[in-house]
């Protein structure tokens, strides 16, 4: 229809199998530079290049140069946000949602949805941040209580300056393989990337898997949000 966005475009950028590659592994919310990506995807530094152009010039992903390298990334959380729905649909569909195999305990026990945790790892803390009374349920996201912004004063998360900023504070994120939420927004976000640089979670090599390590069991149990 004349004057509707076009979805036709963004469909077949998105129907390239290798683009989908790129993606998948853009997706651990990391920037990788364009030999990163081409290696990942099993193919040419030059053949990469073009896929990566209509990437960009579909504003689905962005570059940033930096000294002799220009690295890319999602473009933003709604581009995340609409991979994920995608990736919904396709197992919903029965479609194997990605290049790569994702029926491997890793990815379904732990794993990054761009730039939070998802899979069972990521159900699991959603789980005891509600039954602790950390968060409730507000329509299509989380009401963040005081019990849950000391809580998050463990992780050193200033709850309230990620309310002022300009993403939503928490989002109800359905995760692919468990069918179930898991935290997205600026606090889903922060939590992981607190967990990340305490060391408690680790991201496994080449992979948006990610592992508890011992002390982040411990410390997480300390805090009731881990359980095996």
């Amino acid at each position: 229809m004349h004057g509707t966005p076009n979805l036709a475009a963004i469909g077949q950028i998105l129907g390239d199998p290798t683009r989908t590659m790129m993606l998948e592994t853009l997706y651990d919310g990391r920037a990788w530079t364009a030999s990163e990506l081409a290696h990942a995807a099993g193919i040419t530094a030059q053949t990469a290049s073009s896929h990566l152009g209509k990437l960009v010039d579909a504003n689905l992903i962005a570059v940033e140069p930096s000294g002799r390298h220009r690295y890319y990334r999602i473009a933003d959380a709604e581009v995340a946000e609409a991979l994920e729905a995608l990736l919904v649909l396709a197992m919903r569909r029965g479609q194997r949602p990605g290049l790569r195999e994702v029926k491997d305990d890793p990815l379904r026990h732990a794993r990054t949805c761009y730039d939070h945790i998802a899979g069972r790892l990521g159900i699991g803390l959603i789980e005891r941040l509600l039954a602790q009374s950390c968060l409730r349920e507000e329509g299509d996201a989380y009401l963040v209580t005081e019990r849950g912004e000391r809580l998050m004063r463990e992780f050193e998360i200033d709850v309230a300056a990620l309310r002022r900023g300009r993403r939503p504070l928490t989002r109800r994120c359905l995760d692919w393989s468990e069918r179930r939420y898991h935290l997205g927004g600026a606090l889903g976000a922060a939590l992981a990337d607190a967990l990340l640089e305490r060391g408690w979670i680790k991201r496994l090599e080449d992979s948006r898997a990610l592992k508890v390590s011992t002390r982040g069991k411990r410390e997480l149990r300390r805090l009731g949000l881990y359980g095996d």
